[in-house]
């Protein structure tokens, strides 16, 4: 396991994912955790997820405004009252520099100690869990971390309108092949199932979602070494410094 940062250590997590509902089937529970201890949680979506959904009924047109409220919904129902959409299209995520400059400048508006995104790493194992635009969002992120948000020269535009570079301590990368850090998320299942909840657009059959999550999760725990019965959220965690 490597050596992370302790909660007390940091005031602020930034949570940049590519669609709405990413951050609540990978990190709701820890992000419920962080929000119990008093860490300020911002979320930066960068789609509005206008390819999901199963409801044909519904115009194309409405899903995107649709999933932000559902996203602001479940962000509330883990303390996170802050989320921020780019409004990018669901199914065209590049890790360009467009997007690079994005996310840097929202790095140095938020100044975060520690940032939780998509790993850019394909996971073999699980193919669903590697969406092109989760790899996009974490290959952008991790260039924005470094060298961009921390270097003075880098996309002087923004240094222009007042942010200042800002150096961030460590990433959470979640859906990363391996896993060096776990966290148990037994006490705070129950916010994470609810924040997926707020998510009805996405979810045909709701009933099916605890009883598959609660095996996949408990499979992490046990991967841990966690006692039977426990609950938890993995990542590979990057130390920046």
């Amino acid at each position: 396991m490597t050596l992370v940062l302790s909660d007390s250590e940091i005031a602020r997590v930034l949570v940049i994912t590519a669609h709405p509902d990413d951050v609540d089937f990978g990190a709701a529970g820890t992000i419920a955790q962080f929000t119990r201890a008093g860490i300020d949680v911002v979320y930066c979506i960068c789609t509005d997820g206008q390819a999901g959904g199963f409801e044909d009924s519904v115009p194309r047109s409405e899903i995107g405004p649709i999933r932000r409220a559902e996203q602001r919904s479940a962000a509330a129902r883990v303390g996170v009252h802050d989320v921020r959409f780019l409004g990018l299209v669901d199914g065209e995520l590049e890790p360009d520099l467009v997007l690079v400059r994005e996310i840097t400048r929202v790095i140095r508006e938020v100044r975060p100690d520690r940032l939780l995104t998509q790993s850019p790493e394909r996971d073999w194992t699980f193919l669903a869990r590697s969406h092109p635009d989760h790899l996009a969002a974490g290959e952008a992120v991790v260039r924005a971390v470094y060298p961009a948000a921390r270097n003075p020269y880098a996309f002087p535009e923004l240094a222009d309108a007042g942010l200042k570079p800002w150096t961030v301590r460590e990433v959470w990368l979640s859906g990363h092949p391996t896993t060096n850090h776990v966290v148990d998320i037994t006490e705070t299942f129950d916010q994470k199932m609810d924040a997926l909840y707020a998510h009805e657009s996405q979810h045909p059959a709701p009933g099916e979602l605890e009883p598959r999550l609660r095996e996949a999760f408990g499979r992490v725990a046990t991967s841990a070494g966690l006692p039977p019965g426990h609950l938890a959220e993995g990542y590979f965690v990057v130390s920046t410094g």
